[in-house]
């Protein structure tokens, strides 16, 4: 009798949809959701959140970081803080690209957007093709990025 009522438990555990990789629209939420804490709340108690590694703004290997939009000096980053206080614009990727520096050119430009470049991936330590959605916020730049598969 015990095994007629595992059995259907038991398919229904394993049919459960996994926690899935993080999609273009939730970097985009995470981003806007950082934006709308910013016009609330202001661009200092942001950076405090993302500095504490909020859950709000860090689920999983999608997280939201924030830099200066005249220096490029990133102002909190909750997976990395050594690059925190740090001007990288013209450092490159893996395969030779500034994608820094593009990223501040289209904030300044459009204001928000889509940015590829090669990233080293922190789950699999190896470089991957990444793409990261970015949005201006007054002086600041918000992304979030997910690795492309």
């Amino acid at each position: 009798m015990k095994h007629i009522l595992l059995a259907p438990l038991l398919f229904l555990v394993m049919a459960a949809p996994q926690a899935s990789e993080p999609t273009e629209k939730d970097a985009i939420a995470m981003v806007e959701k950082g934006a709308a804490f910013i016009k609330q709340h202001g661009k200092d108690k942001f950076i405090e959140k993302i500095s504490a590694k909020d859950p709000e703004f860090i689920q999983g290997a999608l997280y939201v970081d924030i830099r200066d939009l005249q220096s490029g000096i990133v102002l909190a980053h909750p997976v990395n803080p050594t690059i925190v206080g740090k001007d990288l614009t013209d450092v490159p990727d893996a395969s030779g690209k500034k994608y820094r520096r593009e990223i501040i050119e289209l904030a300044a430009r459009k204001g928000k957007g889509w940015v590829d470049y090669m990233y080293k991936n922190p789950t699999t330590g190896k470089i991957e093709p990444k793409t990261t959605y970015i949005q201006r916020v007054g002086d600041a730049v918000l992304e979030a990025g997910i690795y492309k598969k």
